[in-house]
């Protein structure tokens, strides 16, 4: 349960639409997958302000990754869907969490492939103005991450990040008991994530990905070769090439493994099975979209 373009602009584009999605039910996944390229383009515009000529090939570029996802990485979330709910039915160890949690990231790079393949004409297209446009815009989401995540004192930040990680646990389990919620709340003060840290790592991010998108635009580069850059951003986004921060993003991804698994092996049995009816609910709804008709 980590916090928190072209190439990464639409990837980030489509997950943030798909973890909000998670988080609001079931039935919100069918209907917001479908409008998934109409979201992501409105996003995605809000942030980059297409011109008209620009529009129909970002909205062709989403279309062609929608498509491409729906037929070839739904069935594989399926798969996975199914692996947690046979985990999620009795208890779990931290390697076994771990597991799953790598072949997420398996999948997240294999959209990635697909998105920097879609995104690398309409980043080459991007002019000045618009990477202008897109660093003001940071620059306001960025004044509201910090009232969210640095205003308080150390205890008043605690419980901002208690109360959110309880909703996403809660959207599982059903209601926690007071030696969950306080065992939530250990690990969060455990936690090696500070608010200073991921202002820094988000920042961090920011500029690569703008810094990437100015070269491509200015050294007229192939469709390869935009590919190519984009790819790389995406990966230091997930190894950061500086190893203090390579580092925290590792015990980061290790503590929420061991966090899941402390916590789901004190969940009781109708917790679990809770659970396990929320896991097959969204197995369903993939298999669903993987059969409705385009």
């Amino acid at each position: 349960m980590a916090h928190p373009h072209r190439g990464q602009h639409m990837t980030r584009a489509w997950l943030t639409v798909l973890a909000l999605l998670l988080l609001q039910g079931c039935s919100a996944i069918k209907l917001g997958y479908q409008q998934l390229p109409t979201l992501s383009y409105w996003w995605l515009d809000s942030t980059v302000s297409f011109s008209s000529a620009q529009t129909p090939s970002a909205k062709q570029a989403l279309e062609n990754l929608y498509q491409w996802h729906r037929s070839e990485e739904l069935p594989a979330y399926a798969e996975l869907l199914q692996r947690a709910q046979v985990l999620s039915a009795g208890p779990i160890q931290t390697e076994q969490v771990c597991r799953v949690w790598a072949d997420v990231q398996t999948r997240l790079d294999t959209v990635m492939r697909e998105a920097v393949v879609q995104a690398a004409p309409v980043a080459m297209a991007l002019g000045p103005r618009q990477l202008s446009h897109m660093a003001r815009r940071w620059e306001s989401q960025n004044e509201d991450w910090e009232k969210e995540w640095l205003l308080g004192s150390a205890s008043e930040r605690l419980e901002r990040r208690l109360d959110k990680t309880l909703e996403r646990y809660r959207s599982f389990y059903g209601e926690l008991t007071p030696a969950q919620v306080t065992l939530v709340k250990t690990q969060l003060a455990q936690s090696p994530w500070t608010a200073e840290w991921g202002r820094q790592d988000r920042q961090r991010r920011q500029q690569d990905l703008l810094s990437t998108l100015q070269g491509i635009s200015q050294k007229k580069l192939s469709p390869t070769e935009a590919e190519a850059q984009l790819w790389g951003v995406w990966q230091r986004w997930m190894k950061p090439p500086e190893a203090g921060q390579r580092a925290v993003m590792q015990s980061l991804s290790q503590r929420a493994c061991e966090n899941l698994a402390q916590l789901h092996n004190t969940a009781t049995p109708e917790q679990r099975q809770q659970a396990t009816r929320r896991l097959r609910a969204y197995e369903k709804d993939v298999k669903d979209l993987v059969k409705a008709k385009p």
